[in-house]
């Protein structure tokens, strides 16, 4: 794995800020404006005594900080909004293009682990689950994307490995991270296939593998276009007054299902059908 090189408090604030939505570092721009700009025009107060200049040294301090704090945070994530939209306009390029790989010659194996990660992220992100990107230093990391949907929390770990299949001990490694960091579930997903070891592992366990040719028809169906008389058909039959979704996670048509633990207990939601090998739920939206 390279080296991480060095870098600056505000290259670092930058990079943390082009990871957020542009509107969220837009919002935080102003509002570090808002708070900083009136600290920094305070006027001083005359120390009378030394209780008094201790007092007045960390005001000068604090407005000092402020002074210069008012142009540069905002400045650092305003530069971070563009950096974040612009990458949001990258991965959309990037979705289509190997959506349309026939036209564009871009396809799964083709792109490297880094673009693998950013497809895999949009591909989530079109999926309804808020994606937030650990952004890590090579291609074999631990936990590449973190997934929320709704009050859970999903583990995703990339693989761009095209010429061996993904082995039992990745897997099991995975599940461990899992348990530790007291997440939903998890998906593992990859460019190419999985042992059958790692297969097996996986049943009656809380991750989802996903190999090159399931991702490639999320892709794919992510990129359809609904028609009143197709897909949307399937996502309409009536169940107590309610539309049926399609899961987030699968596509597949869900049921009504019933919390038996956790702070929701008792409450109806939306579970997919193929659970427990699919664990995509959304809310009832009464």
């Amino acid at each position: 794995m390279a080296r991480r090189r060095r870098t600056s408090l505000i290259e670092d604030l930058i990079e943390i800020a082009s990871r957020l939505p542009w509107w969220v570092s837009l919002l935080i721009a102003l509002g570090s404006w808002l708070i900083l700009h009136p600290i920094a025009n305070t006027q001083p107060e005359v120390p009378k005594d030394l209780h008094q200049m201790g007092q007045s040294v960390a005001g000068q301090l604090m407005r000092t900080f402020a002074f210069f704090g008012q142009f540069v945070l905002p400045a650092v994530f305003v530069i971070g909004a563009i950096g974040s939209a612009l990458a949001r306009a990258e991965r959309k390029k990037l979705h289509a293009n190997v959506a349309s790989a026939r036209e564009s010659g871009q396809t799964v194996e083709g792109i490297s682990w880094r673009e693998f990660e950013l497809l895999v992220g949009e591909t989530f992100r079109r999926k309804g689950f808020t994606v937030i990107e650990k952004g890590g230093s090579g291609p074999d990391g631990g936990v590449d994307l973190v997934l929320h949907l709704g009050t859970d929390k999903y583990l995703v770990q990339c693989k761009q490995w095209k010429a061996i299949n993904v082995g039992v001990t990745v897997i099991r490694e995975f599940f461990g991270v899992i348990a530790a960091e007291g997440a939903a579930g998890g998906f593992v997903v990859t460019s190419g296939r999985y042992t059958a070891d790692a297969r097996e592992f996986a049943k009656g366990r809380n991750i989802q593998l996903v190999d090159g040719q399931a991702l490639k028809g999320w892709i794919a169906n992510q990129s359809k276009v609904i028609s009143a008389d197709s897909h949307a058909n399937r996502a309409a039959p009536i169940f107590s007054g309610t539309s049926v979704p399609l899961c987030p996670v699968c596509n597949e048509l869900m049921t009504i299902r019933i919390a038996k633990r956790g702070s929701n207990i008792g409450k109806k939601f939306w579970g997919c059908q193929k659970f427990p090998a699919c664990r995509g739920i959304k809310e009832i939206i009464l």
